[in-house]
């Protein structure tokens, strides 16, 4: 099954728990599981039924949120505050506060919001995902208390691409699977924050699959951290932006859909298409491909397309675009 970037089911605190053997214990973990625990909050956005990621993502969005200062700053993934026009947060203690989108960066995937309010929740110390290796043992914790935090393994740590114009260098993937897997907090044996959740996919470990979790690394908001609180956005440039939802199948690129709209959508890309190439150079997987294509330049830059249509190969210019032009900003408070 290949990634899904959705919003995870909507987490109910009281309907289920996993088993007592995969739920860590105070008596077994280096650190202190309580304050971990209550690190990480539950948050729910509504996004405007007009938003540019309504339709994919949903108007409402559940997940969760990591306490990472003092001050009650959260980190969370970006999708679910993107486009955001009203955030709550809510703690194990049921504090419940209003948040503002403080930022998203798209090349990363992470969020921050701003408690507009006293959380009163303990902060998670941040560690390093570069010291983690594949079968290091981890904890997934997300909001709810023990009964919502399991004991897992990281089962690889990778490159990831995903159909949505998205890479990552050394993601970092688990197992077995949290079921609520948005935003939630990835701890190494310290107890110290690895990674924010992000997807749910079937990874393969050795000649078998499993349904795990993928999680990005935390090492990649040290270098924006700074960027982010100041400007809402990291100082690189954006990418170039098409628009397309490509995926590898088969050892083929097939353009599984368009954004409504989109550079891609505009220029005549359709559904059904086989990516052949950029600008004259042969593709060979998702990433060789986005690679190619964020080569290119800025935003703006007309991206040449070699595709193949029932047997036809074209050659289409795609004129890119930032992404960010077509999201909702945040309100100001």
């Amino acid at each position: 099954m290949p990634a899904t970037w959705q919003n995870p089911p909507m987490p109910d605190t009281k309907a289920w728990a996993f088993e007592e053997s995969l739920q860590p214990r105070e008596d077994e973990v280096a650190f202190d599981l309580a304050q971990a625990l209550d690190a990480v909050v539950l948050l729910r956005s509504e996004i405007p039924e007009d938003a540019f990621t309504g339709g994919i993502l949903g108007t409402e969005r559940v997940g969760y949120g990591v306490v990472i200062r003092e001050d009650g700053l959260v980190l969370t993934i970006g999708y679910l505050i993107t486009e955001a026009e009203s955030i709550w947060l809510t703690t194990n203690a049921g504090v419940v506060v209003a948040g503002h989108a403080l930022a998203y960066d798209q090349a990363t995937g992470f969020g921050l919001v701003q408690p507009l309010g006293e959380l009163r929740a303990p902060m998670l110390e941040r560690g390093s995902s570069a010291a983690v290796v594949a079968g290091d043992d981890v904890f997934v914790i997300g909001h709810g208390g023990r009964g919502h935090a399991l004991k897992a393994r990281v089962i690889a740590k990778r490159e990831f691409a995903g159909y949505w114009e998205y890479m990552i260098d050394d993601a970092l993937f688990t197992a077995p699977a949290h079921p609520q897997w948005g935003g939630a907090a990835l701890l190494d044996a310290k107890g110290l924050l690895i990674g924010i959740g992000s997807l749910l996919l079937q990874e393969a470990v050795g000649e078998e699959s499993e349904q795990g979790n993928m999680f990005v690394p935390i090492d990649l908001l040290e270098p924006i951290l700074d960027d982010l609180l100041a400007h809402g956005r990291s100082a690189h440039a954006p990418r170039p932006w098409l628009g397309m939802y490509t995926q590898y199948v088969d050892e083929r690129l097939i353009v599984g859909g368009l954004a409504p709209g989109s550079p891609a959508e505009r220029a005549g890309v359709q559904a059904g298409d086989l990516v052949l190439g950029v600008a004259g150079e042969r593709t060979t997987s998702l990433a060789d491909f986005l690679r190619k294509v964020w080569r290119m330049g800025d935003p703006g830059v007309e991206i040449p397309l070699m595709l193949a249509r029932q047997g036809d190969v074209l050659r289409l210019n795609v004129q890119s675009a930032d992404r960010g032009d077509f999201l909702k900003k945040p309100r100001l408070h």
